[in-house]
């Protein structure tokens, strides 16, 4: 068993239908906009994600138009990096987001 397997709030059953094509609906609507993005950021991805491939972000860090853009993948993480992951994993992407966030404000 892999630590994905213990996630309380993972979904292993199979997907209705109307939702798949909700999803892909969406996924194209943002696919077409991306190039758009040109606030500040950050994709934080589970590099053993099996719900959203990883690609997905590199995608994401690479077609947005920012000039100020951060990947970071997590080796071992998967779909919820944030939630039943190892706390030693869950306390790395926690640093790695107040460190960005620390990084861009003015300190008074």
């Amino acid at each position: 068993m892999v630590m994905a397997d213990y996630n309380v709030i993972s979904y292993s059953d199979k997907m209705r239908l109307r939702t798949a094509i909700e999803l892909l609906k969406a996924t194209r609507d943002v696919e077409s906009q991306v190039e758009k993005v040109s606030s500040p950021l950050l994709v934080l991805h589970g590099a053993a994600d099996k719900v959203t491939d990883p690609l997905v972000s590199k995608f994401l860090y690479e077609s947005a138009c920012s000039q100020d853009k951060t990947l970071k993948l997590y080796d071992e993480g998967y779909h919820c990096i944030l939630e039943g992951e190892p706390d030693d994993r869950i306390s790395a992407v926690v640093y790695d987001i107040i460190s960005w966030l620390n990084s861009r404000c003015a300190l008074f």
